[in-house]
């Protein structure tokens, strides 16, 4: 009987913090790549926020129903995206990068980074933000290149 209150127990204290870590509000069947200018680093204990305006190859701000198109993408804590080399100072408002995510699935312009990190600073390098032109801060093994 011990032993069964104890399995109860600790499946009832568990659930909470697996729950938080779910990634059931993401598409996992589909990536995007996007590029983007970093409008606000949101650090978090548990994951970070890079907001931003999507752009295209040349920097440019791309629009939808005449504002610009935001975006974010949650990422590790902000200890963890700190030693990859993103943090306010040295990733600020304004820097051009690309990122690999997934989406939510409602439809929401927000997604979970799955892949490359890739920093291109403050210009836009020419053809792009790639992994050619710029640092690739942080890769997903795991994800579909």
């Amino acid at each position: 009987m011990r032993g069964l209150l104890g399995v109860i127990l600790l499946v009832v204290t568990t659930a909470p913090v697996l729950s938080h870590h779910s990634f059931a509000m993401y598409d996992q069947t589909t990536t995007k790549t996007m590029t983007g200018k970093l409008t606000r680093y949101v650090p978090g204990a548990n994951h970070a926020q890079l907001l931003f305006v999507v752009v295209d190859n040349d920097g440019n701000v791309v629009m939808k129903d005449g504002k610009p198109l935001q975006w974010g993408v949650e990422t590790g804590s902000a200890a963890a995206m700190s030693r990859l080399g993103v943090a306010p100072d040295t990733f600020p408002e304004g820097t051009f990068f690309t990122v690999r995510l997934y989406p939510l699935r409602d439809g929401r312009p927000f997604g979970a980074m799955s892949g490359a990190l890739i920093k291109c600073g403050m210009t836009m390098p020419k053809g792009g933000c790639t992994a050619q032109t710029g640092e690739v801060l942080s890769a997903d093994a795991n994800a579909a290149q």
